[in-house]
């Protein structure tokens, strides 16, 4: 067991289920986020329910989610790199793979950067601060431009990740053939069109709608 988690298959294996894991939290995110569409009391309806003890238990597991993703994705780019040291002609590159597949550890890096951002605007007041209502907090942050800008970008870099990152997920784990991972390319780029759009709504919704 242990050879087969310091192996490279391994390390893809790990990679790649902690990466579905983290579209399933993604999955519940966007849709407690969308509340804020239906207005105050619905969004903070949302986030007492993430609240729940259960729900709570779930917060370790993510985060470890997380830095297992981090660190595996990193331990094999450099493994990648080391193999291949000296970087191949852009002959026919763009035809063999696409533009997210040749960029998936620069596009983690930058959500990564984000979601720095982000739990230092969102989730730390929520934790450790007294917030009399979540939803006006929400609201005024999505409500500034330059925030919004980046917010609006980062979805689509996450899109981008996922539309490689999901069918590349379940190659790794063997669930793929010549039949199937075409299936899973479209389902890819559904959830892909879907965490971009659906998250770049919000703040397009504030800029416009919020006073």
């Amino acid at each position: 067991m242990s050879n087969f988690l310091s192996s490279s298959i391994g390390k893809k294996v790990i990679m790649s289920l902690s990466g579905l894991f983290l579209i399933l939290f993604l999955c519940v995110h966007l849709s407690v986020n969308l509340l804020l569409l239906f207005g105050e009391e619905a969004f903070n309806a949302g986030c007492e329910f993430m609240e729940l003890p259960f729900i709570k238990v779930i917060e370790p597991v993510l985060a470890l989610g997380f830095i297992i993703h981090i660190i595996w994705a990193s331990i094999l780019t450099i493994q990648n790199q080391k193999a291949r040291p000296q970087k191949y002609a852009l002959r026919n590159q763009s035809k063999n793979c696409t533009w997210p597949s040749r960029n998936m550890y620069i596009l983690g890096a930058l959500v990564l950067a984000f979601l720095a951002l982000h739990i230092c605007n969102f989730w730390y007041y929520f934790k450790f601060s007294e917030v009399s209502s979540q939803y006006e907090l929400v609201s005024k942050t999505l409500m500034q431009p330059v925030y919004a800008v980046i917010y609006i970008i980062a979805a689509i870099l996450l899109g981008l990740h996922i539309s490689h990152g999901f069918w590349s997920a379940f190659q790794s784990i063997g669930f793929s053939n010549d039949i199937w991972r075409k299936r899973l390319e479209y389902v890819a780029y559904f959830f892909a069109i879907v965490f971009a759009v659906g998250f770049s709504i919000l703040p397009i919704y504030f800029l416009i709608f919020g006073k």
